[in-house]
């Protein structure tokens, strides 16, 4: 595994640590590889139908 640096709002934290507090997520960093595996899911699921993604382009 790799590991990335990135920079996250404040507010955007404290949400996943909540998530994190009420045991959703053993940890921030499961979280977010939670959050990044459905957003390539939904990304290949949108490429086999041929849809423009949702996601924001940065």
């Amino acid at each position: 595994m790799e590991r990335v640096t990135l920079r996250i709002p404040k507010q955007q934290i404290e949400e996943v640590e909540q998530m994190v507090e009420t045991g959703e997520y053993p940890n921030r960093s499961e979280a977010i590889r939670s959050a990044v595996r459905e957003m390539l899911n939904e990304q290949n699921d949108r490429s086999n139908e041929k849809s423009q993604r949702t996601w924001a382009k940065v």
